[in-house]
């Protein structure tokens, strides 16, 4: 029998935790959105662009859920920041999404698609691995957010990347390490956890009984 799921490719660590259904999806994506907003309020004030939490919980989110799931959870995200308070600072509205920070916003779903994307090939499986998704996923955020910074202020080449990349260099990286070593001691525990499950030995079963 098939269950349905949103889920696509192959498994990650969401899927050796959790069964894959439509219900188990929905309380994913809305946890993945969840903990994102709660990154976002992690915040070193800094203008235009606030440094946050929330770029580490977007890669964790993508990982562990996977390219689907994770790129869901956070449009979802996006969506719920136009009448709750979840984006960076508690701010919220559709004026904050076309502002200087809305295209870092955007690139969240791709930068979550693509560490998904990558995980479900088994990037993150180990510590150079997972940093080398992390560190892509960074740029797409990046790549999205320096443009949209740009075009919403006017600025040009040399004040957009002083204003929306260079004093995120190093945050970044250090977002990326921890993301990295977040999924691999995840996956550590996860793979002692299924070596200690008891196996069941049913050679002594009566092979004419039938289990109903």
């Amino acid at each position: 029998m098939t269950t349905l799921t949103v889920a696509t490719g192959r498994p990650t660590l969401a899927d050796h935790v959790f069964s894959r259904s439509l219900a188990t999806d929905a309380v994913l994506i809305a946890a993945g959105a969840g903990l994102t907003a709660i990154a976002a309020q992690v915040v070193v004030p800094l203008y235009p662009v606030p440094i946050t939490g929330q770029t580490a919980a977007v890669l964790i989110v993508g990982a562990t859920l996977g390219a689907t799931r994770g790129a869901l959870s956070m449009v979802l995200y996006a969506a719920l920041g136009l009448f709750l308070p979840v984006y960076s600072e508690g701010t919220h509205g559709i004026a904050v999404l076309l502002g200087q920070t809305g295209g870092y916003i955007v690139g969240f779903v791709f930068a979550a698609a693509l560490t998904g994307y990558l995980a479900q090939r088994r990037w993150e499986h180990k510590l150079l691995g997972g940093l080398a998704s992390f560190l892509a996923g960074t740029v797409v955020t990046f790549a999205f957010g320096l443009p949209w910074l740009a075009l919403s202020l006017g600025l040009d080449l040399q004040q957009t990347l002083q204003s929306g990349l260079y004093p995120f260099l190093v945050g970044g990286l250090v977002k990326a390490v921890f993301a990295a070593a977040v999924m691999r001691l995840a996956w550590l525990g996860v793979t002692r956890s299924d070596a200690d499950r008891p196996v069941v030995d049913r050679s002594d079963a009566d092979p004419t009984s039938d289990a109903v």
